[in-house]
């Protein structure tokens, strides 16, 4: 069984819907836990990361004990879904890595006009 933890910002609404969408599309054989970036589970994992993925204000995705981060963690989240999203990793791979993070950094800006919630 391959576990995947994605580590989210818990104040974030976009982001706990995010976290809702996958929970309910998480595939057989896969287990994903999500966790809250400012949790105490959240505060360890990230302790143990190199320091320059410590800094970075993203979305991470722990995945075979590998760490990936803004556009390349999203992508890695279409492993843990059903077939019919995880057909979609491969195609998701050919957008080049700059307009991806583009596309990210652009969501992440405006995340919270969505709304904000205390955990």
């Amino acid at each position: 069984m391959v576990q995947t933890t994605l580590l989210i910002d818990a104040h974030c609404v976009m982001c706990n819907g995010l976290a809702h969408f996958l929970t309910k599309r998480v595939a057989s054989g896969t287990e994903l836990k999500i966790h809250g970036i400012q949790s105490d589970e959240g505060q360890a994992l990230i302790a143990d990361f190199p320091p320059r993925l410590q800094a970075i204000d993203s979305v991470y995705v722990i995945r075979n004990d590998r760490v990936y981060v803004r556009s390349a963690a999203s992508i890695r989240l279409l492993l843990t879904m059903r077939w019919y999203y995880a057909m979609w990793y491969p195609l998701a791979w050919l957008i080049p890595l700059p307009v991806r993070d583009a596309g990210y950094w652009f969501v992440s800006k405006i995340r919270h006009r969505f709304g904000r919630r205390e955990p």
